[in-house]
């Protein structure tokens, strides 16, 4: 047995994997909450993260029914980008900084202008760095809060966080690490010089995380906090990584040919290369993935979160949401948004706000805003697969996973908008499940490491065959138009809002 943790934005899942049978045996979750303020800051009490665990764990224990010492190991998933700082003694020195933040904007542009814009940045590091990476948040800690930043013993990303609080170790590995904006994605190896021009005295360098291969385990569990959680105190904690590179090993994403998209509070679509193909366009991100390989990756900020808000505006629950979005014509009868309420990543917008375009005195009706919404944040995850498929990413299918995924209208909108088929995996808690199936493949002795992995993938992740969805080309055609007018308004937004 293994328990397989996915600590995101809005709260922390559980679930208890059978890897012999390749059943999920129970899951649970709790909530976190946000800090948000309008400069674009968006941070968490790490101290939540934890209690969440607990709650989550204690649930999925019991809903699968089974003694928390039969798990044998531990996989966390965590939110990436994120930063946490501890000091000498472990201890918390602010919130964390999210991967929704944008209040260090200005601090990235700065930090891309030292490397060289964004084509010295992928020469460097693989990546163009992007506001919201881990990076830039170290500039702003040292300028706006210089006496914590003289206290940090530890730099660490929010998985790596909370395998700190597991195992005592402070410890990284290379998927997660991609997103931090101080990773060379080609060699595996953090870049200390760009840290250094952060802050020449080396405290940052001294401050990074142990690198781990993506089957190496952290180690134990500490015995007080095995006690806390009720479980196996000679369980063993995997090394984990983050949501996405989870995500994709809980897909059965590890091998080229499927791309996994994600409707959760962001947007996501990445897909699995055995190389490291830096895509000259700035906004695909050429991390690496948890099982080996490299992982090519867009993300929207934009997803559940704009849809949300729409939600709570005409106060509609989930259900009566998808019926008004089906209640109304493709294109919404001219009715366009563009949903960069926090600013974006893809397109690159990061300093622009939401609009509604083409209103008129017939359609701006509670139908059509609500499938205006959710045609515009799918836009956005058409335009980053667009990006993919422009750096050479072959894609036969989509399987889709996060919250979004479980609506048949949004299922249906996303295959005539990509012109792709797609399925939902059964288990939909795919970072969960992929963190306990990398839990499992690090206790999994042999050689022929990449072998097991896909047979464990070939047993645990189960398509669900209800949820098949083919694209209709007539369809298709007509979103075809409307996106067209979305890439035009991007463009014109994009000359007043320059990245």
């Amino acid at each position: 047995m293994y328990l397989g943790i996915d600590c995101g934005t809005q709260g922390t899942k559980a679930l208890v994997l059978d890897a012999d049978s390749g059943q999920v045996l129970g899951a649970g979750s709790a909530s976190h909450s946000l800090q948000s303020a309008a400069n674009g800051r968006r941070e968490q009490q790490p101290g939540q993260w934890l209690e969440a665990f607990e709650q989550a764990t204690r649930q999925a224990l019991a809903a699968a029914g089974i003694r928390g010492e039969q798990i044998l190991g531990i996989g966390v998933s965590g939110q990436q980008h994120g930063l946490v700082l501890l000091d000498e003694q472990g201890a918390v020195l602010r919130p964390a900084k999210l991967w929704c933040d944008t209040e260090s904007t200005p601090e990235n542009q700065r930090l891309l202008e030292h490397l060289g814009g964004a084509a010295g940045s992928l020469q460097r590091l693989g990546v163009a760095i992007a506001p919201g990476y881990t990076v830039s948040k170290l500039l702003w800690t040292r300028e706006q809060h210089p006496e914590l930043f003289a206290r940090i013993a530890h730099i660490l990303l929010p998985h790596d966080y909370l395998n700190h609080w597991l195992t005592g170790r402070a410890c990284s590995e290379y998927g997660d690490a991609s997103g931090s904006g101080y990773f060379d994605v080609r060699t595996r190896q953090w870049d200390g010089a760009l840290l250094d021009f952060i802050d020449p005295s080396g405290r940052l360098q001294r401050a990074l995380p142990q690198l781990l291969e993506p089957d190496q385990p952290v180690g134990p569990i500490r015995p007080q906090i095995a006690e806390r959680l009720g479980l196996n105190p000679q369980a063993v904690v995997a090394s984990g990584g983050g949501d996405n590179m989870m995500g994709a090993i809980g897909t059965g994403n590890i091998r080229p040919g499927a791309i996994t998209m994600s409707l959760g509070t962001s947007g996501t679509l990445y897909a699995y290369s055995e190389q490291p193909m830096i895509s000259p366009h700035a906004q695909v991100a050429t991390f690496c993935s948890s099982s080996g390989g490299w992982l090519p990756l867009i993300c929207t900020m934009n997803l559940t979160s704009a849809t949300g808000l729409i939600q709570q505006l005409l106060e509609l629950d989930i259900q009566a949401f998808g019926a008004l979005v089906e209640q109304a014509p493709i294109g919404a009868e001219g009715l366009l948004m563009l949903p960069f309420f926090n600013g974006e990543r893809v397109p690159a917008l990061p300093n622009a706000r939401a609009s509604l375009l083409g209103m008129d005195s017939d359609n701006l009706t509670r139908a059509n805003l609500c499938r205006a919404v959710v045609e515009g944040t799918s836009f956005g995850l058409r335009y980053g697969l667009d990006l993919l498929r422009a750096s050479g990413l072959q894609s036969q299918t989509i399987r889709l996973i996060g919250g979004a995924a479980k609506s048949p209208v949004w299922r249906q909108v996303i295959a005539d908008i990509m012109g792709t088929p797609l399925v939902c995996p059964r288990q939909t808690e795919a970072a969960a499940l992929g963190a306990a199936i990398q839990a499992a493949w690090c206790l999994t002795p042999g050689a022929d490491r990449q072998a097991q992995l896909a047979a464990l993938c070939e047993r645990c992740v189960q398509l669900d065959a209800s949820t098949q969805t083919q694209p209709d080309p007539a369809r298709t055609a007509q979103y075809e138009e409307v996106y067209r007018h979305y890439r035009e308004q991007v463009s014109r937004l994009a000359e007043h809002n320059p990245a």
